[in-house]
This record gives structure tokens, sequence and C-alpha cells, in this order.
């Protein structure tokens, strides 16, 4: 029985000393020293830079044992803040602004060895050191400021926030690094730009490119450039990127769940800039929605209509939809109907329009143009003029010609008729007559012409 009993106290030292390591606190610390480095990278007044260069060629197993080192070193400065904020607790007058001032003094003190230890913590971690051992001498230090400012009066609390704001590891180091980061980001700017016109200046001789893709390549460069530039200035200000990425692919994911319609405007937006159905200046018609296309980014394409309305139009619904795209050729067919009537003549009519078309100076010799009869309509004789002109002049000769016609038509009396019906009522047995059908009244801009005689027949015995 005695046996058993000693058996189990020692299975119990066992669990408890394979326990310490993730239980740790300041008197139980790892303090690993069998493995060997150098007695400067433990020097209280090493400075920041100086450590972190002899931390380069340290294994894991000695960074492990240095962060042992540092933190006897911090923990036994932060006994002398303890006893010191108690005895700043226990005194007034003159004593206690004198043990206040030591108080900050030693509380900078101690916050510029926490930067150290801080570092040291970062190279273990950085060359594979257990990531639960390292959270426990992190938290360690946390765990210490948040003791010490909840438990430091005002009058503390503001003597270590203007000690730290002039202090060079402090304030000064963080206004050097905004300062440092500002003045990067202007000269990042400028760099872009540059590069930005560089790169416009070079695409724009690049043959058979629109200037939707063009735009889209000039702004993906200058985003790029200053993309990279800011990560190398964070590089070298011992900021880690390496999150950054990890935080940019697990928010590009969400990102790509919660913004399908965007992603589908994207594609779309490329597609529209590799394919090229239209570019900017063109007059498209989009699904019913025509007018000139001011702009197209990867999201929308803007259109401006002949009125000066902007509609936006996302891409996904451009791509998706039948584009035709009126101003793309250099030359366009003017499409003219005109109506005479069945008594006017003909070759009269033509040889009309030949010569209102031979007169107009906007009017393209070749392709000559087509004026022929195009059809016997209820009302008129229709024949079509379809001269070819310049895409930039095709209202102008629309309007013109329309104009034009109209009054060589009236000076030699061809007239454009008016939409007209014949009523024939047909003679029969008044014996058998039955009630007349009622008749269908016509349009009021029909004009009805119905011949009266004996018989009910025309002129003409018809």
């Amino acid at each position: 029985m005695l046996r058993l009993v000693l058996f189990c106290l020692l299975l119990l030292c066992s669990l408890t000393t394979l326990a310490l390591p993730q239980t740790l606190y300041a008197q139980d610390a790892p303090t690993k020293t069998d493995v060997p480095f150098s007695s400067a990278l433990t020097d209280p007044q090493v400075k920041l830079e100086d450590l972190e260069l002899r931390m380069v060629p340290l294994t894991m197993d000695q960074l492990k044992a240095l962060a042992a080192k540092w933190l006897e070193i911090v923990k036994s400065k932060t006994e002398q803040v303890v006893d010191t904020q108690i005895a700043v607790s226990k005194s007034n007058g003159t004593v206690e602004d004198a043990q206040r001032e030591k108080l900050t003094k030693l509380y900078s003190e101690r916050n510029q060895l926490f930067d150290r230890y801080g570092a040291v913590l970062n190279s273990w971690e950085k060359k594979g050191g257990d990531a639960a051992e390292i959270k426990i001498y992190r938290d360690y230090q946390n765990a210490i400021f948040l003791e010490e400012t909840r438990k430091a009066d005002t009058k503390t609390l503001m003597a270590w926030a203007l000690d730290w704001t002039t202090s060079e590891d402090g304030g000064i180091a963080l206004a050097k690094n905004v300062g440092i980061v500002l003045i990067s980001f202007l000269a990042l700017l400028f760099v872009a730009r540059m590069v930005r016109k560089l790169v416009r200046r070079w695409i724009g001789h690049v043959p058979n490119i629109s200037d939707l893709l063009q735009a889209f390549v000039v702004g993906i460069v200058y985003w790029i450039v200053l993309a990279i530039g800011l990560m190398l200035v964070l590089s070298g200000l011992g900021v880690d990127v390496t999150p950054l990425f990890a935080l940019f692919g697990g928010a590009s994911i969400i990102a790509a769940l919660a913004m399908q319609d965007s992603l589908s405007n994207l594609a779309a937006g490329l597609m529209i800039m590799i394919y090229r159905p239209f570019d900017v200046g063109h007059y498209v018609d989009i699904g019913g929605v025509a007018g000139t296309v001011k702009s197209t980014n990867i999201v929308a394409t803007t259109v401006t209509t002949p009125d000066n309305q902007v509609i936006v139009i996302p891409n996904k619904n451009v791509w998706g939809n039948v584009i035709t795209n009126v101003t793309a050729s250099d030359t366009r067919r003017v499409d003219l109907v005109f109506g005479i009537s069945y008594d006017d003549s003909i070759p009269e009519a033509i040889k009309i329009l030949e010569q209102a078309v031979e007169a107009h100076p906007l009017v393209l010799k070749d392709p000559a143009p087509t004026i022929r009869v195009n059809e016997l309509a209820d009302s008129s004789v229709n024949l079509i003029c379809r001269p070819w002109v310049n895409t930039a002049d095709y209202w102008t000769v629309y309007w013109d010609l329309m104009r034009y016609v109209k009054e060589l038509f009236d000076s030699v009396g061809i007239s454009i008729p008016y939409p007209q019906q014949d009523v024939h009522f047909i003679p029969t047995d008044p014996a058998k007559a039955t009630p007349a059908p009622a008749i269908k009244k016509t349009r009021s801009s029909d004009r009805a012409s119905i011949s009266e005689g004996d018989e009910g027949h025309d002129d003409d015995g018809r």
C-alpha cells in the first residue's frame, strides 16, 4: 500500500512538471541556459537595432533560452516598478513627487526592456518557435501593462504618457516613422504617376488596342506600383507584412462570396476591354439604351444620350445584351424613303433625287448612291434613296436631303400623297335588297373618295 501511494505521488509530480510550461508564471518561467550565446545579447543597455542583428544567426533553441533570460530581466525591472508604485501610493507632498519621478523613469526603462523582449519573441517566432509557448510569453507582457495601467492613478498615467511622448523609443520614434511613411507615400505617388505616364505613352504605340483596355492597364500598373512601394516602406520600418497577405487572402474569399454580382461585372468588363465591341466616343445601342460611350471601367459602362442624360449600365448587362455599334465604321449609308403619287412621273422623281444627291457636298461618290422604286404601297409609290457618307456626317446629310427633296418635289409639282382609301358601292336588286352593312369609319388622317353616279360607277366605268 505504501509503495502504491509513493507511485501515485511520483506520477502526480511528473504530470505537474510536464504542465509547468503551459502555466507559465514569472517565478516558474523556463530558464534553459545550457544553450550558449553571446552575453551581449542579454545586456539591458544593448541597442534594439544591435540586438536584432545579433539574433540573426541564432537557432530556435538559442532564441528560446534568450527569451527566458529576457523574461528574468523584465521581471526584475517590473518588481522595481511595482515597489516604487506602492511607495508613491503611500507618500504625499514633495516625497510623492520625487517617488513619482522615479517611477516614471523606471517605467520608461522597463518599457525599453520590453521592446527588446518583444524583438526576441518575434525572432523566435519567425524561426519556428512553438506558437503556444510564445503566446505565454506575450500574455505575461500584456498582463503586466494591463494591471499597471489599471492600478495607476491619473497623475502617474499622465506622467507616463508625457515621458513616452518625449522619449526616443516612444513618441519621437513614432513621429519619425509616421513622417517617413508620409514622405514615402508622397514619393510613391510621384513615382507611380511617372510610371503611369510612361506606360500610357508606351501602350499608345501598341496596335489594335482599345482606349478602354489602355485605361485599364494604366490604372492597374499605377495601383500595383503604389502597393509594392508601401510594402517596401513598411518592411523597411520593421513591420512584418506577411500577416497582411494572409489578411488579404481571407478578405478576398469573403469579398468573392459577398460580391458575386460585382465579380460578374468585373469579368464582363474584362471581356469588353479584350474583345472591344465598342470604344470611348462610339455611339452604341445596348439593349435599347442608345448613346455615346463616355467611359468604361471594370464595373460599369457610362453612356451619354443625345439629350445629355448620363446612364450607367452594369457591365454584365452590357456583355449579356445585343450591342449595336453605330459609329464603329468610317462610312455609313443613309436610308431615305420618299413616296410619290401614282399620278406622278417616276422617271422625273428619280431624276430629282439624283440631282439632290449629287448636289450635296458631303455625299460620297464611292460607293455610288442607290435610287430605286422600292414599293407600290396603298397610297403611294415609294422610292428609296441610299447615299453613302462619312459616319460623322450622317445626320447632316439625312436632314439636308429630307428638306431639299421636299422643296424640289414642290417646285415641279410632284406630290407626296396622304394615306387614302377608295370605297366602292355595288348595285343590287331592290326587291332582294338587304340592309347595307355599316361602313367602317376611316381614320381622321384618311381621305375617303366616293364617286357619285346613277349606278355607283366612277367616270371610267369601273
